[in-house]
């Protein structure tokens, strides 16, 4: 009461008028603050970001554990697509640079080797310089020439044993070809034979002869040195091979069978019954692929440097050297010495040019080293995360996610209030 009157009663007394209450406020502030049962716009809303939040939280995560800004396509599309080609041309220079390491070990092989051939032809020389004197006696001269043979053999000993990988590097057998192709086995014709003369000797015709049953023969026809394998039987399914290696002539027949037949042994040794299988001289050249394209090679080319093939044509060291004479006169000395000087020269120019393409396969493995380095970091810089900027981002992500766990808990509570209406 105010001034002995009563201010609710006034307003109750009006016309027109309600009592207000709080009650009525309340009821009133509710309806402003959105406060609906079936629909909680406020948790939704709080659940979407809560998802957003978790899915780049994962991300960051699978960035961390691969170390990786690029996992699938979906991450950067154009960036998947330059890092894949850059990783193809890196893995191919990488396989390069190994390669030309390869090279380098067989140069560095054919080096020694030659080095020794060297040493063998100057000591040849150096002898025949002194079967040059009129004082030597004819017994003298045989001792000479009996080493002469010594020599002119380890020469041959030399460019046999002078392998690398199985290929002869010094008996002119690289890149060996051959025209001659055995044609169909006779047993009506149901195999086909495939010839390899890869580890053969150059400008050779090889015989093969199948003298009874099931033997095959195979001869050198300039050194006469033969080999002979037994041939097997080959069953009747189209595919079936068979494998004649005459390993010491270099010398492989593969048979296949063609029709499902079966092929006696003594079939398949008369059926390989040819004329000869003659072989061409290639340019003994050695090919390695430095780099990650087809155009990225270095040729290294072996010669011929056994005896038969130094000395200059129509006098080849295995000629004048034939057996202890080689020197039985002075005459003869002076042949030998001048054979003697091309063939130190032939030697030298093999082993300059030896010289060169180590340079050259070296000068490879540099370069493509450097261009490894620089593609790899460039890869590198599209595809690899950034673990410090990844490791904050997930950090925000944590901190982000706690937070909307704790409002989407308070927006799921916000219905509660409007109990407090019906109370």
């Amino acid at each position: 009461m105010i001034g002995g009157r009563d201010p609710v009663g006034e307003i109750a007394d009006g016309a027109g008028c309600e009592p207000v209450g709080i009650p009525v406020l309340l009821a009133e502030e509710a309806t402003n603050m959105g406060m609906f049962i079936n629909t909680n716009v406020a948790a939704l809303n709080a659940q979407r970001n809560l998802g957003v939040t978790g899915g780049k939280m994962s991300k960051a995560l699978e960035q961390l554990s691969s170390g990786l800004r690029i996992n699938r396509a979906a991450d950067d599309a154009a960036g998947l697509a330059i890092s894949e080609k850059m990783r193809s041309q890196i893995r191919g220079m990488q396989m390069g640079l190994r390669n030309a390491q390869d090279g380098v070990s067989m140069i560095q092989t054919a080096e020694g080797a030659l080095n020794e051939t060297h040493a063998i032809l100057q000591r040849m020389r150096e002898l025949t310089v002194q079967a040059g004197s009129t004082i030597l006696s004819t017994s003298d001269r045989t001792m000479v020439g009996e080493e002469l043979l010594t020599l002119r053999n380890e020469l041959d000993n030399i460019a046999s044993r002078s392998r690398f990988n199985g290929l002869n590097l010094l008996t002119g057998a690289l890149s060996v070809t051959t025209p001659d192709v055995i044609g169909n086995i006779v047993a009506g014709g149901t195999a086909t034979v495939a010839i390899d003369v890869s580890k053969a000797d150059a400008g050779t015709k090889y015989i093969v002869t199948n003298a009874a049953g099931s033997d095959v023969t195979v001869t050198n026809d300039t050194t006469k040195v033969s080999q002979t394998i037994t041939a097997s039987a080959m069953a009747a399914t189209i595919g079936d091979t068979q494998v004649l290696n005459f390993d010491a002539l270099g010398v492989k027949l593969t048979a296949t069978n063609t029709v499902a037949v079966v092929i006696t042994a003594a079939n398949v040794a008369g059926g390989l019954v040819h004329a000869g299988i003659n072989t061409a001289a290639g340019d003994g050249n050695a090919t390695f692929r430095v780099g990650s394209e087809i155009t990225d090679n270095v040729s290294v080319g072996f010669n011929d440097l056994r005896s038969s093939a130094l000395g200059g044509a129509g006098t080849e060291l295995d000629v004048l050297v034939a057996d202890n004479t080689a020197v039985g006169s002075t005459t003869l000395a002076d042949s030998l010495l001048g054979a003697l000087d091309t063939a130190i020269s032939e030697v030298s120019t093999q082993r300059a040019k030896l010289g060169a393409a180590q340079n050259q396969m070296e000068s490879a493995i540099a370069s493509v080293a450097v261009s490894v380095e620089n593609l790899s970091a460039s890869e590198s810089r599209i595809r690899d995360a950034d673990i410090a900027m990844v490791s904050s981002e997930l950090v925000t992500r944590q901190i982000m996610q706690q937070a909307g766990v704790s409002v989407l808990a308070q927006a799921n509570q916000s219905p509660q209030a409007v109990l407090e209406l019906l109370q």
